[in-house]
């Protein structure tokens, strides 16, 4: 009987190559490291935090503010990144929503956040498709809540979409009137794609809120197609908490449209 050694050293290649490529996805999920926020537990008591933060025009991206603080913040790096020019696009999962986030060159990333007391997730998937999970728990009780967050993303680079919110005493927020009376508050316009924008509330009025998209224009490198997210979070971290997400392809610039209308009881 004639023993079949090249089909041997065919199977025996086969699962070298797979044992180098679970090894290399365990090496690049270690190489995602996330230096805010940390896992554990937490109490920001005394800690003040930023909603909102000041915008350098035109807006690329969005941009932590010097200062923002340490409870407040998203942020590491993706170790041995790929060398090339320009930055990337993964994607944060905070408390479960997805957002797109922009990753520099040298694998920066950062975002302020303002997250309710109570546990707290943040999720990283690098452009790869390796990721990095956080937990952690936020004792304070005291803390100032969003009890209402609109946030709106989109898929393509190059490209400015923009969200405007109607509140129930006809209020308009939008990126030229960021901050509100009422205490609702835009925290930033991007203006090169993906966002996000994030619309929150700490006391949400009562009655009907109208939620708009304004595709504002692309750029060189825009398409004419891109695809809104938006997601509508009221009573956050708390057993009444709902979430919903709508998606709307906007086809061109110009194109304003009412994506949701939706009650605070």
């Amino acid at each position: 009987m004639k023993c079949d050694t090249t089909a041997w050293i065919k199977a025996a290649c086969r699962l070298l190559v797979a044992a180098c490529l679970q090894a290399t996805t365990a090496a690049h999920a270690s190489d995602i490291d996330v230096a805010a926020p940390l896992n554990g537990w937490r109490n920001t008591s005394g800690d003040s935090e930023r909603y909102t933060q000041d915008v350098h025009y035109p807006a690329v991206s969005v941009s932590t503010p010097e200062g923002q603080s340490k409870f407040a913040l998203i942020e590491g790096q993706i170790r041995n990144t790929p060398k090339k020019k320009g930055t990337s696009v993964g994607t944060l999962v905070v408390d479960g929503t997805p957002l797109p986030q922009r990753v520099e060159e040298d694998g920066k990333f950062s975002r302020p956040y303002a997250f309710p007391s109570g546990s707290n997730s943040v999720e990283l998937r690098a452009p790869d498709g390796s990721r990095k999970r956080v937990q952690f728990y936020d004792g304070y009780s005291g803390k100032t809540q969003p009890k209402l967050r609109v946030l709106l993303a989109w898929d393509t680079d190059g490209t400015d979409l923009d969200l405007h919110v109607v509140s129930p005493d006809g209020v308009h927020t939008w990126y030229g009137d960021r901050v509100a009376p009422n205490g609702g508050a835009l925290d930033v316009d991007v203006t090169t794609g993906y966002g996000p924008e994030i619309y929150s509330s700490a006391a949400p009025l009562k009655g009907t809120y109208l939620v708009f998209v304004n595709y504002y224009g692309s750029g060189e490198s825009g398409s004419d197609m891109t695809v809104a997210q938006i997601t509508i979070i009221t009573n956050e971290n708390t057993p009444d908490e709902k979430s919903e997400t709508i998606r709307v392809p906007m086809r061109k610039a110009g194109e304003l449209t009412l994506v949701k209308r939706f009650v605070v009881p």
